[in-house]
C-alpha cells in the first residue's frame, strides 16, 4: 500500500494485538483499517503511545486542501471531516471500507480531546442538544397538536357511524 499523501510505501506496525500501516521516513502519516482507531483514540489507551512519534522526513510538504485516495480501496476518494464536536482535528475516512487516514501529530491531538468514550458521547448529544434542540422542540409541540385534531375527529365519527352503538355489529372492529 502507498501512502496517500506523499506516495511513500507505507510499512505494516503491530502495536498490541493491531497491525497499522504508518509512513516511516515520509509523511508521518497513519492508516487505521476500521474500527482500528477505537483502540488508540483515548489517552489511557496506552499502547497508542507507540504511534505518536513517527520519523517523518521534513522536506515533505502535504497539501491538506487536496483530496486524499484511500490506501486500501484506491479508487474511492476519502470523505474530509472533523474528528469530534469540538472540531479541533480534520481526519479523513473512507465511505468504503471505513478506514481512516491520520496526517502527522492528528493522533495526539485526537488523544487530548477526550479522556473516555463517555465524553465524547456527552459532548456529542449536548452539541447536538445545542443545534437541533429547539427545533426538535417546537416538531413535538406541532406533532401533539396534530395528533389532538385527528382523536377529536375520530371521536366524532363514533358518534356519525352508528354500528358502532349495536353490539355484535362492528365489522372488522370499527372504532
Amino acid at each position: 500500500m502507498n501512502c496517500s499523501a506523499c506516495g511513500n510505501v507505507l510499512q505494516e506496525k503491530t502495536v498490541g494485538d493491531v497491525v497499522v500501516d504508518i509512513c516511516q521516513g515520509g509523511c508521518g502519516g497513519i492508516w487505521f483499517d476500521n474500527i482500528e482507531l477505537q483502540k488508540f483514540d483515548e489517552p489511557h489507551e496506552s499502547v497508542g503511545e507507540a504511534l505518536l512519534d513517527i520519523e517523518r522526513d521534513e522536506s515533505i510538504v502535504i497539501d491538506h486542501t487536496k483530496r486524499l485516495k484511500c490506501p486500501s480501496c484506491e479508487h474511492i476518494l476519502m470523505m474530509r471531516h472533523f474528528f469530534s464536536v469540538k472540531k479541533e482535528v480534520e481526519v479523513d475516512e473512507c465511505p468504503g471500507c471505513g478506514g481512516f487516514w491520520l496526517g502527522d501529530g492528528e493522533l495526539s491531538k485526537i488523544r487530548s480531546l477526550f479522556n473516555t468514550e463517555e465524553e465524547r458521547h456527552k459532548a456529542g448529544e449536548e452539541y447536538f442538544s445545542k443545534v437541533f434542540g429547539d427545533e426538535l422542540a417546537a416538531m413535538e409541540l406541532e406533532d401533539k397538536d396534530k395528533l389532538n385534531k385527528v382523536l377529536k375527529i375520530s371521536n366524532m365519527f363514533r358518534f356519525i357511524c352508528p354500528s358502532y352503538y349495536i353490539p355484535e355489529k362492528q365489522d372488522l372492529g370499527a372504532f
